[in-house]
């Protein structure tokens, strides 16, 4: 019991602690491999819960593919005329509005307590792993949006490509 506590906090300390380096380094290759470090902490949660396929799917499409993408692209743009363009584009009101948002979800939490985090019983498991599991969800419930996030994958592709293309 106690190791299944200690792997938790140890996941998502990395987890957390790769978000924060992800925003906070000014070197894009340094984000990007911060990134990975972040997924790979999500990867470990998924296997704390059991969600095995979800563990592999972490690491192999996120990681291994998706990350590796990024990286391509970082190091295919020109980045030091990205880095000369001004930094701020003053929509301060937008970031205070999140901060606002945000701080009224810690006083709501604060406030109702442990009633905060009450959530409806889940219905019991569909026969069959949990591979079987997410292909009904991801198929059934939710086609509409994975196929528009396919698409959004592929035209961020083709505009990284066209990109590179003009640079070259």
């Amino acid at each position: 019991m106690w190791a299944d506590t200690f792997f938790f906090y140890l996941f998502a300390l990395v987890t957390l602690g790769g978000a924060m380096l992800t925003i906070t380094r000014r070197n894009a290759v340094h984000c990007a491999m911060s990134l990975i470090l972040s997924l790979i902490g999500v990867a470990g949660l998924f296997l704390l819960q059991r969600a095995e396929f979800l563990f592999a799917v972490q690491i192999v499409l996120y990681v291994g593919g998706i990350m590796v993408l990024f990286l391509f692209v970082i190091m295919l743009v020109n980045l030091d005329q990205a880095a000369r363009m001004r930094q701020f584009s003053g929509q301060w009101w937008l970031a205070l509005a999140c901060v606002l948002a945000v701080a009224a979800q810690i006083v709501y939490v604060l406030v109702r307590g442990s009633q905060a985090f009450r959530f409806a019983r889940p219905e019991p498991a569909a026969q069959g792993g949990n591979v079987e599991r997410v292909a009904d969800v991801l198929f059934k419930q939710y086609l509409l949006p994975f196929e528009l996030a396919s698409l959004l994958l592929l035209a961020a592709i083709v505009g990284s490509v066209i990109m590179a293309r003009k640079r070259i």
